[in-house]
């Protein structure tokens, strides 16, 4: 099996909605976006898959061997292969690799955020910096451009935890901020143990409403000269945000007892549509 071959391998065990963009790109920012898609999976992995602390840290201290490796031109893993080719030509920065595996951290250290601005830095550390490396994959000419993948990366971290927070709290981790939630008279317990209300609602509304002005704010700061170029994380927003207003008039509260999602075939009306829309 080639590196590439393995990359594909591990995006399309995912099932993520994610993949669906890339089938529109070039075949080296498809390979390159299949690559960096992959080692995101790889070191998330490590988080989801290892119950010993010591474990993870040590796997996870290993990736950051390994991009040091891939910099040093003497990767030794599959997915760090595949991505050595396209670290030259799409100038992608070792201390963003560096860091996302410094949020996969966080996810061995925390499993409440006491606010908005420490999970602020856990969401860009996992999304926003994947954001701007997909930014750099696709193509600009704005460097506007870069504060939009930024917010978009965001805005999908932010959705993420709205869709998976009955999930996460069955896995005793609770992503919504802690301040938020004795502001709106929520317990953690209230989300532990799934119990919908009224004040649970208005809590994961709040959450929305959060999300959706990151996605407003992206798609300002996306300057028009790029925005050819960036179809693919529009694609990816028009899933995304279409999947945050289906949570939203399914009730916001639901999430915490079943996992919202699109359909494959409207999901693909969506990527088309963004393809097909004039730019």
């Amino acid at each position: 099996m080639t590196p590439q071959q393995y990359c594909h391998q591990k995006a399309a065990q995912s099932g993520s909605s994610f993949t669906l963009s890339f089938i529109f790109l070039p075949k080296n920012k498809r390979q390159a976006m299949t690559a960096l898609y992959a080692f995101c999976r790889e070191v998330d992995d490590v988080v989801d898959e290892c119950t010993d602390f010591n474990v993870a840290q040590t796997k996870l201290n290993w990736w950051k061997s390994e991009v040091a490796n891939l910099y040093a031109n003497t990767p030794q893993h599959p997915v760090t292969k595949a991505l050595q080719p396209f670290v030259t030509e799409f100038n992608l920065a070792q201390e963003y690799f560096l860091e996302i595996i410094d949020g996969m951290e966080m996810d061995l250290k925390f499993n409440r955020y006491e606010d908005f601005e420490q999970l602020q830095l856990y969401c860009y550390r996992v999304a926003s910096l994947v954001g701007l490396l997909s930014a750099q994959i696709f193509g600009f000419n704005n460097r506007d451009t870069l504060k939009y993948a930024q917010d978009l990366g965001m805005a999908f971290q932010l959705t993420n935890i709205i869709r998976d927070v009955g999930e996460d709290a069955r896995r005793g981790r609770i992503y919504l901020p802690l301040d938020e939630l004795t502001k709106a008279g929520v317990s953690e317990e209230d989300i532990l143990q799934s119990r919908e209300s009224e004040a649970v609602k208005k809590l994961m509304e709040l959450q929305i409403e959060r999300a959706e002005s990151f996605y407003d704010k992206a798609l300002l700061e996306l300057p028009n000269e790029d925005v050819k170029q960036q179809r693919p994380g529009l694609m990816m927003a028009a899933i995304y945000r279409t999947l945050l207003r289906e949570i939203k008039l399914d009730g916001a509260q639901k999430v915490l007892n079943s996992r919202i999602s699109l359909g494959g075939l409207r999901k693909l009306w969506l990527v088309f549509s963004v393809w097909l829309r004039k730019v």
